[in-house]
């Protein structure tokens, strides 16, 4: 199942990707995605090998950003694929039925192609602007959410939605209400005080407990 709460590591000074892995992990999050910049593949290995057997005590997934490769060689559970990177159907191709596998997505177009291309679920931004990301997409807010929701539906595509970009615990419900499936967080996590309690925090408006156990 796709969780409704995903984590992407970003970099920042006081904590490696691995350590903020497992802060987030030992908190609940079930759902990471490894996200890292400017590493040489052996370098990207190492840090996934060892985030991978984090995800694997906490029982977590282990999504590998881009790096189709990378995560088809060390076992982790799937891919996110941008939209400026590999397609969703190489992907698919490449790593077969049992990953799963994550597309970017804008609009409305763009969901429609990876839906129909083998994508298990959409990451959907950016909600707002967030310097996490570079070359971000236009900014879609809760009325382009509503908007592309709706046509989902009048299409009947029922993929998984996850809204992304600068998403903070207080606009959960907002977003959820426009039919979003879930979100995915990076800088309110990592850049909180108290980690723990932001997650806490995320997975109360996201009604994680229940989502958990159905």
């Amino acid at each position: 199942m796709i969780s409704r709460l995903h984590y992407i590591t970003q970099d920042i000074e006081s904590a490696t990707h691995v350590e903020l892995v497992e802060d987030v992990c030992k908190a609940g999050v079930d759902w990471v995605q490894l996200r890292l910049k400017d590493k040489s593949y052996e370098e990207w290995k190492a840090i996934a090998l060892e985030t991978l057997a984090i995800c694997r005590k906490y029982n977590a997934k282990l999504i590998i950003n881009d790096n189709v490769a990378l995560a088809k060689e060390i076992g982790a559970d799937g891919v996110h694929v941008g939209k400026q990177d590999m397609p969703v159907a190489k992907a698919r191709e490449i790593l077969g039925a049992d990953f799963i596998i994550g597309g970017t997505a804008n609009t409305f177009e763009d969901i429609k192609l990876h839906a129909t291309s083998g994508a298990d679920y959409i990451g959907l931004g950016p909600f707002r602007f967030t310097s996490t990301k570079q070359n971000l997409s236009p900014v879609l807010g809760l009325d382009g959410y509503q908007i592309i929701t709706s046509w989902c539906k009048q299409e009947n595509i029922h993929i998984p939605i996850i809204a992304i970009g600068g998403i903070v615990a207080t606009d959960v419900e907002n977003i959820l209400n426009t039919a979003i499936y879930g979100v995915a967080v990076a800088g309110a996590i990592t850049n909180a005080q108290n980690k723990t309690e932001t997650i806490k925090e995320f997975m109360k408006h996201l009604n994680y407990e229940i989502v958990k156990t159905n």
